[in-house]
């Protein structure tokens, strides 16, 4: 993710909530790999951060990986790096899957 304008808070450094939402999107991403995606979807039900070391530009790299993978719920590891490898935010996320919903008649 850049770390840029876009993603910057009022002082110039990358805003939590900026990281907060790639590790979401990389944990829900995971977990909706896991599960079969014709029956079932994963979707966010909590979510926590350590926010680390402060970034001013370059780019992060988020690295999700399963801490449990189960039938109702899975809890995702996720954590994001600066440009040097150096680890910039932890998160966990825990996810509920839940059955898709029925397709609406035509």
């Amino acid at each position: 993710m850049p770390v840029d304008a876009r993603t910057h808070q009022p002082y110039g450094l990358l805003h939590g909530g900026a990281s907060v939402a790639l590790a979401e999107t990389l944990g829900s991403m995971g977990a909706n790999m896991c599960v079969d995606s014709t029956r079932y979807l994963c979707v966010g039900q909590e979510i926590n951060a350590n926010h680390l070391k402060s970034v001013r530009s370059g780019r992060v790299t988020g690295t999700a990986r399963p801490l449990h993978v189960g039938a109702r719920s899975h809890v995702w590891s996720i954590d994001i790096v600066n440009e040097a490898g150096a680890l910039v935010c932890v998160s966990r996320l825990t996810v509920a899957v839940i059955q898709r919903p029925a397709a609406e008649p035509p």
